[in-house]
């Protein structure tokens, strides 16, 4: 169930995203929940390599090349995506960056919501 509503929440605060900001853009709310999923899936298989492959940059820039790597995978969802557009890469790290915020308030009201007792 708190699998369910995650993606829901993140497909709804991919649509604010793209509401808020012109350089994305989302066709309809089941383009949102496909793109949530894409999304989701590429930070589960291919974020951890990135992240292994560009550790010695990520640790030059003292983990801030992460925000590149978040965006890189929003750009990517993008491209492989018919209902979701995204700009230029410029527009892939705000868009990144103001769904990730989002994601994060999402997992915080989950965790109380869903508290084990």
């Amino acid at each position: 169930m708190r699998l369910l509503l995650k993606w829901l929440l993140s497909a709804a605060s991919l649509l604010f995203v793209a509401y808020i900001y012109s350089g994305v853009e989302v066709k309809s709310f089941t383009s949102a929940l496909i793109a949530a999923f894409v999304i989701g899936l590429f930070n589960v298989v291919l974020r951890p390599v990135l992240v292994v492959l560009t550790l010695p940059v990520t640790i030059v820039t003292v983990g801030l090349f992460l925000f590149v790597i978040n965006a890189l995978m929003f750009w990517a969802a993008a491209s492989v995506l018919d209902g979701f557009h995204v700009a230029g890469f410029g527009a892939a790290m705000l868009g990144s960056l103001i769904y990730s915020v989002l994601g994060v308030i999402i997992e915080s009201a989950l965790g109380g919501l869903f508290a084990k007792k």
